[in-house]
């Protein structure tokens, strides 16, 4: 059954699905804001020249504009928060926000990814981490555009645990021969006790284990300025174009 859905038609993004920052909680809310654009019913996540860096201290010249459905974290100073990986501290405090944390469901988009060599597009789940354990990492998709070609890309899927006990890392980067600068959907079946990776309705592979707590989604584009690889990098913006994404709630008897 269809529970959330955006489908990016309006002139400005609906912020009653989305937070329009990443883990603000680790840095600043204007480091953490994301730039976007919308228009032709497509949300464009864009990487900008003159963009700051997300979090100097921790991750160095790393840029991302990201969207989010939830938010936690304890108070300034605390290590307390989402995906802070054990290293991270609390610069702002934030409000506890839920506008989407599904406990199991099928998670879908639509988009097509930037093939600029130090930039990455996905779309991810991850714990609400309202308890340390409850911090497992669904990846639906992450592409590399290092890993773009016209015939064939390496679209990463899976499984990792960060602080959860019952979960152990299985993740892998499955070539597709698709392009994935043009539009795929791109889905996760979570169950409880598997979750299932789709590309296009084609079952790509299974992975039999599952997180067992709510969970908030991870939608973004991210900038490696300091990646060693080609020295071609592709122009400003940098761009993630998404057509929708969906969340179904399991089906009870």
């Amino acid at each position: 059954m269809l529970e959330f859905e955006d489908t990016f038609d309006g002139d400005t993004l609906d912020e009653r699905r989305w937070i329009p920052r990443y883990l603000p909680q680790w840095t600043t809310r204007a480091a953490s804001a994301a730039r976007h654009r919308m228009g032709d019913g497509c949300l464009r996540l864009l990487i900008e020249e003159d963009q700051p860096p997300w979090s100097p201290e921790t991750e160095g010249r790393m840029r991302v504009s990201s969207l989010q459905t939830g938010v936690f974290s304890g108070p300034v100073g605390s290590g307390v928060g989402q995906h802070g990986r054990g290293r991270a501290v609390v610069r702002e405090a934030q409000d506890e926000v839920r506008l989407y944390t599904p406990h199991y469901g099928l998670i879908e988009m639509r988009a097509r990814a930037a093939d600029d060599p130090r930039a990455m597009v996905a779309l991810w789940m991850i714990g609400f981490e309202d308890a340390p354990e409850r911090s497992a990492e669904i990846c639906v998709c992450e592409i590399f555009g290092r890993d773009v070609r016209p015939e064939a890309a390496a679209v990463g899927m899976g499984v990792h645990p960060f602080g959860d006990p019952a979960i152990t890392d299985e993740f892998a980067a499955e070539v597709l021969p698709i392009d994935v600068r043009e539009f795929h959907v791109y889905a996760a079946e979570w169950t409880p006790d598997r979750v299932t990776f789709f590309v296009d309705g084609r079952h790509v592979k299974t992975v039999r284990q599952s997180p067992d707590y709510p969970m908030q989604l991870m939608l973004g584009i991210y900038e490696f300025p300091d990646a060693e690889g080609p020295e071609r990098v592709g122009p400003y913006p940098k761009e993630f174009v998404v057509d929708y994404v969906r969340g179904y709630r399991p089906v009870t008897d």
